[in-house]
């Protein structure tokens, strides 16, 4: 970016609309290589010497920087019986360490030792299911109930959040996936180094501070997100139904009865396997020096232990070799759900499904909104999402879709295949390819002007392809992109026996 003289203090506002336009212009009639404005050569990467990934991008248009960091851990570690780790660890890393979030360590590490004595007991003991002491869980579910209150006397709420709030932070936020676990914050530049002391304590000194409580909190999200929302129950449904073997068939979330039985020693040993350096990708983007950036990560993240991670071992999910189809009766509108399994990043077929989802719903011109809610009418709402659930291996192509009232949901399914037809017969039109193309560029402008966009994405691909330069090598791909490959691509995957289908139905009155 040295050739448009960003590496300033400050920017006049004048300055700052010309350069939105000089954007909006290359957008649309740039080439891959003006988008990507040298970006794989402004990124500084480096490999601390406990294997910890550092992503340096100095961008001085506003005296802000965006963190972002990726532990490569999701639900896809987690294992039948313990779903539902990985998030349930992401809360807890939000109730402090051993110096954030207490007002006298010794002491509450005491009651702690003792809350998960009680707790491991309390579960044991449920877990014997008909078989159970009443007298003995009532008993210890007492004892628990008065450790925690005496723990709580010597904690400090929301000190994580308080330090961070205090100090000018924004977009400070955490989430759990399939794939990764990612922490990030937007701060200012002269904060970094408070930004490295709590995070690099996060990784080396949690303290699972209300665990019990929190386990609960996540029980009740649960309720609230999944069981009480049927159309994300019904997408739940039709990932443990596409899956039958591989871990993407899992929850993030967890099934209840893990998540009930989750323990501190287990979140404890997870944290402490999976959140390790050289697991781990962190991304700096903003105002930094980046010998600075690197000397202060060097300094609270070096000396962290790198671990010998255990091997993952994936079952391959084997090849759908005929159409399954589920249903969810609820209280509630009819709602479609389809998913055809496919090849994820970097291979070609990927790109081309991006460009696939672009034509059939993005936007209002876009083709399945266009036809099935505008002009037949026959749809409330559609859309496609490429990479369901994860993208480390091999996922589904999406497609969601609400009918209108009288129209059912078998009607709009048959309306879905109709159109999906045409991409494989019909050739997408040169005017529909550079439209898509547009759109795609557009985006990587966007993330070219955002410190927490850029941030995201460069954490993101580096921890998923172990290459960040996925974020401007995609553009390229998807310009090279013909009518033929899409005609290939949606014949090859676009078949019944490689599909699922998910149908939310209502439940008839008595």
């Amino acid at each position: 970016m040295n050739d448009l003289n960003l590496h300033q203090e400050q920017k006049p506002l004048v300055f700052t609309l010309l350069f939105s336009l000089l954007l909006a212009f290359l957008c649309f009639f740039g080439p891959s290589h003006s988008l990507a404005y040298d970006l794989e050569k402004k990124v500084l990467k480096y490999e601390l010497e406990n294997g910890l990934v550092v992503l340096i991008l100095e961008r001085h248009i506003s005296p802000t920087v965006s963190f972002y960091i990726r532990h490569r851990v999701g639900a896809l570690q987690e294992g039948d019986g313990s779903t539902g780790a990985a998030h349930l660890l992401e809360h807890m890393l939000f109730k402090g360490t051993k110096t954030i979030g207490t007002k006298n360590y010794r002491q509450e590490k005491r009651l702690l030792d003792e809350i998960r004595k009680t707790g491991n007991a309390l579960d044991h003991e449920r877990l014997k299911g008909e078989q159970a002491d009443r007298d003995t869980i009532d008993r210890l579910l007492g004892k628990l109930r008065h450790l925690q209150s005496q723990a709580k006397a010597l904690m400090v709420d929301n000190e994580i959040d308080r330090l961070y709030t205090e100090n000018g932070a924004v977009d400070l936020n955490a989430s759990t996936g399939q794939d990764v676990t990612s922490y990030h914050v937007s701060l200012p530049a002269n904060k970094m180094e408070l930004w490295a002391r709590i995070e690099s304590d996060r990784m080396m000194n949690p303290v699972f501070r209300e665990f019990y409580s929190e386990r609960d909190v996540v029980m009740e999200e649960r309720k609230q997100t999944i069981e009480s929302a049927p159309q994300r129950k019904l997408m739940e449904l039709l990932l443990a139904t596409a899956f039958k073997a591989h871990p993407y068939r899992r929850p993030i979330i967890g099934w209840p009865s893990d998540v009930q039985s989750l323990s501190m020693d287990y979140i404890e040993w997870f944290s402490r396997t999976y959140h390790a350096p050289n697991n781990t990708v962190i991304a700096v983007v903003g105002d930094v020096d980046p010998v600075k950036t690197l000397g202060i990560v060097k300094k609270y993240f070096g000396t962290i232990s790198r671990v010998n991670l255990p091997p993952l071992q994936i079952t391959a999910e084997p090849p759908q070799q005929g159409e399954q189809r589920v249903e969810l009766v609820a209280d509630a509108n009819p709602y479609l759900l389809i998913g055809y399994h496919k090849p994820t990043l970097p291979s070609f077929d990927d790109y081309v499904f991006d460009v696939m989802d672009a034509i059939l719903t993005r936007g209002r011109t876009s083709r399945l909104y266009r036809i099935l809610v505008e002009e037949r009418g026959i749809a409330e709402s559609i859309d496609t999402a490429n990479g369901l659930p994860g993208s480390k291996y091999p996922n589904l192509f999406a497609i969601m879709a609400t009918p209108r009232h009288p129209h059912t949901a078998e009607e709009l399914e048959a309306a879905i295949h109709a159109e999906i037809e045409k991409l494989k017969k019909e050739p997408v039109s040169l005017r529909e390819l550079e439209k898509v193309v547009n759109q795609f560029r557009a985006d990587l402008i966007r993330d070219l002007d955002s410190n927490n966009g850029l941030a995201s994405k460069l954490s993101y691909y580096e921890a998923i392809t172990g290459d960040f330069r996925y974020i401007t090598r995609h553009i390229q791909v998807v310009e090279s992109i013909k009518s033929a490959d899409i005609m290939k691509t949606a014949r090859t995957y676009f078949v019944p026996e490689n599909r699922t289908v998910a149908t939310l139905v209502r439940r008839e009155k008595p």
